[in-house]
């Protein structure tokens, strides 16, 4: 009799940890992802903001998963689903499965401007890393030659949609940049007088954290030189910068380097799930799991991770983060084991160890249940849990060093400028 097939898709942070919890199980596992490696997105502002390097917070998924006799790691992307037949459908091929999991996550929502994505890149893979990486970089070189003051002004000023988790560690990092990094390293222009303003929807930064930790992470962002724009949103983006309405108030702000962490939505499998196993979608394109994290009407399909929509919990979706993608992925892991043994399944159950986010060195805010803490002891604890975090021990040991060295030094060594075939500098006029 032919083992038990388990097919995942994703080898994100809910795929990764599936897999992991039927490592060595007596099940065939087959990890398909698009990628051939692991991304710690947590820490991919930092590659935004030269403090680290791409590969210092990825890891190759066949070394990460070696151990495991019973997984393979194959290199491919699913397009389509065959669920009678039990098959996931590749651009090239076809896979049979007896247990899916499903775990590609989310992408960038421009809430139906999609033309903005090339204008304001957001935050979710490498090369936006790069991307983003290159375009602040490249502002203040192009400020630097610039005679013009509007226009050298334009150049200094940073707009961030979003002042969420990610918004607020983008801004923090760019005030960095710019107020120690940067400060000697040019002779026409003060990196210090740039403009970071960040466009929050809500009335406070840090929406989903306590309303006091949101007021501390303000101030720190203030000692930053980080301006907040609360209950504002973005209208439009050109080439010139964006215009922003506050009540009944529009403004455009000019700006050469618009970044977006404004929201994000499901990847296209969800509605490949709906057409073609009837799963129901919220409005953000994620599938409303049964309790189980199982497509309703399907038991053989799961779906864990960003892509997700749990709400039997709180009732509530509960929060697009590593913690619960992991916590879900090892959930269904040990479900199919516990399926395949006769044993009783309890339904999933996501334990809330904390929220953590950085603003910058020695800035952060951290919530543990009643539990709240700013400063350098958050900060701190960030720096823990993260390296904690990281997949390999290798990757920790070199995140370590550089930052340590960072702290010290006040440098990033990653302020690399890098080009596509298609990427030109910027035309001053």
């Amino acid at each position: 009799m032919s083992a038990h097939r388990v097919v995942i898709v994703g080898g994100g942070f809910g795929g990764l940890d599936a897999a992991k919890a039927l490592g060595n199980a007596p099940v065939s596992v087959t990890l398909f992802d698009r990628r051939n490696f692991h991304l710690f997105q947590p820490l991919l502002y930092q590659v935004a903001t030269g403090a680290l390097s791409p590969g210092e917070i990825a890891s190759p998924l066949r070394v990460v998963l070696r151990k495991y006799a019973n997984i393979e790691v194959l290199l491919g992307e699913v397009v389509d689903l065959d669920v009678e037949n039990r098959q996931v459908i590749l651009s090239d091929s076809r896979a049979a499965y007896d247990d899916l999991i499903v775990a590609t996550g989310a992408t960038h929502h421009y809430f139906g401007n999609d033309q903005w994505a090339a204008l304001a890149p957001g935050l979710k893979t490498v090369e936006d890393a790069t991307e983003i990486r290159r375009r602040i970089l490249l502002a203040f070189e192009m400020a630097e030659r610039e005679p013009d003051p509007q226009k050298r002004r334009s150049w200094l000023t940073f707009v961030i949609a979003g002042g969420g988790a990610t918004g607020v560690e983008l801004a923090g990092a760019l005030g960095e940049i710019a107020n120690d990094t940067l400060r000697w390293d040019f002779r026409h222009i003060n990196p210090a007088d740039a403009q970071i303003l960040l466009v929050e929807g809500e009335s406070r930064l840090l929406p989903p954290f306590p309303p006091d930790l949101s007021a501390k992470a303000e101030r720190q962002l203030v000692s930053l030189g980080v301006r907040s724009l609360l209950g504002a949103r973005v209208v439009n983006i050109d080439a010139e910068g964006v215009t922003v309405k506050t009540g009944d108030c529009e403004e455009h702000i000019a700006a050469r380097t618009v970044l977006w962490a404004a929201g994000v939505r499901a990847s296209r499998l969800g509605k490949v799930l709906a057409e073609r196993a009837g799963a129901p979608l919220d409005r953000a394109g994620r599938v409303l799991v049964a309790p189980d994290l199982s497509v309703p009407g399907h038991p053989g399909i799961y779906v864990v991770g960003d892509l997700a929509n749990f709400p039997h919990q709180t009732g509530k979706p509960l929060p697009g983060v590593a913690p619960v993608a992991m916590q879900q992925g090892r959930y269904v892991g040990r479900l199919i084991r516990d399926k395949l043994r006769g044993r009783p399944v309890s339904p999933f159950h996501y334990f809330n160890k904390g929220n953590l986010a950085t603003v910058g060195r020695n800035r952060a805010v951290a919530e543990f249940g009643k539990l709240h803490v700013a400063g350098f002891l958050a900060w701190f604890l960030w720096v823990f849990v993260h390296l904690m975090y990281l997949v390999e021990f290798e990757n920790r040991l070199l995140v370590l060093v550089e930052w340590v060295y960072n702290y010290i030094t006040r440098n990033r060594g990653a302020r690399l400028i890098t080009r596509g075939e298609n990427t030109r500098t910027p035309d001053r006029a």
